[in-house]
């Protein structure tokens, strides 16, 4: 299996995919540039990275070579686990690893892996179509002036101006209006195509979503004497935060208020139930989260210090 496709694919439309157990692959923009020694000029484009310190499975592309495979999601995490275990192998073993649209990875001296990109194709769909493209170096020009003195009278001196007439080029002009034009389009279409993702991205989320939640067992939160059931009172926000940092969920309403008091009394203010779930559940959460990064890095530090078996949960509340 080709997994190295998968991730290309996922590249266009994610800033991260996640290879569980070996690594994560990053994307980050890049504006357009110009080399000044060759006059080039490089559209926009999204540089690949390489982190292997991430490597929790957030299930996004195990989901999607589900889908592309007509497989199980279990299937598609045992074929990403076989083709992991094989990378892993190659490196130990001194090899290179070389994925097509990504780039190479090695291992240096102390042992750590390190990614060398190379991305003949432009990840970011803002720039589609757009090439490099050489412009020749402009060239101005000088004005020269000839001044004339006669030797007969020097007291009275004509003086001769002769300027070069400039040449013009009325191309530019139009040039110029087709590229405030072309800027203005572009802009509209870069909003309107943002949002468009940021929906299918939160979509394809909750569907991953729906798939980890039919693996969910009851937290292992066990309470001899439950406090008395705490009232919430939730704001109602503008801001849709679809990310929630789950601690546990519970058959009983009563243990998950308590188990809310315990997380406040820990520092976590913003520690909440939620509604009750299609199992009959009620998670208690750490806190909601506008931003998918800001709730893996808060997770992966309550997973260290304080619950290792904290959960993002992907949801409208």
């Amino acid at each position: 299996m080709m997994i190295e496709k998968y991730i290309s694919a996922l590249l266009y439309r994610y800033q991260c995919v996640t290879v569980p157990g070996f690594g994560a692959f990053l994307a980050e923009t890049s504006p357009a540039r110009l080399d000044s020694t060759t006059h080039t000029f490089y559209p926009p484009k999204k540089l690949i990275s390489f982190n292997a310190n991430l490597k929790n499975n957030d299930g996004l592309l195990a989901n999607h070579i589900a889908l592309q495979e007509n497989i199980s999601y279990d299937e598609a995490v045992a074929a990403l686990q076989k083709q992991t275990t094989q990378w892993l192998y190659m490196l130990e073993g001194g090899q290179p690893l070389m994925l097509k649209n990504l780039g190479q990875l090695t291992r240096n001296a102390e042992g750590s892996l390190v990614f060398t990109p190379d991305t003949p194709v432009n990840y970011l769909t803002d720039a589609f179509g757009l090439s490099a493209f050489t412009s020749p170096a402009v060239k101005r020009e000088e004005h020269t002036t000839t001044i004339a003195i006669t030797e007969e009278a020097e007291e009275e001196v004509p003086v001769l101006l002769t300027a070069q007439r400039r040449r013009t080029y009325p191309y530019l002009k139009y040039a110029a209006l087709f590229a405030v034009a072309f800027t203005a389009a572009g802009a509209g279409y870069k909003t309107w195509h943002e949002q468009k993702v940021a929906e299918e991205t939160l979509l394809v989320q909750q569907q991953v979503q729906e798939e980890v939640q039919q693996r969910i067992q009851q937290a292992t939160f066990f309470i001899d004497n439950p406090l008395p059931a705490v009232n919430l009172t939730v704001k109602e926000e503008i801001t849709v935060m679809p990310y929630h940092i789950v601690a546990g969920a519970y058959r009983s309403e009563e243990n998950a208020a308590t188990a809310v008091a315990q997380l406040k009394n820990k520092g976590y203010a913003k520690a909440r139930a939620i509604e009750k779930n299609k199992f009959g559940l009620y998670p208690v959460i750490y806190g909601s989260y506008t931003d998918a990064a800001e709730a893996q890095n808060d997770m992966n530090t309550i997973r260290k210090n304080e619950n290792s078996e904290a959960w993002i949960l992907i949801k409208e509340l």
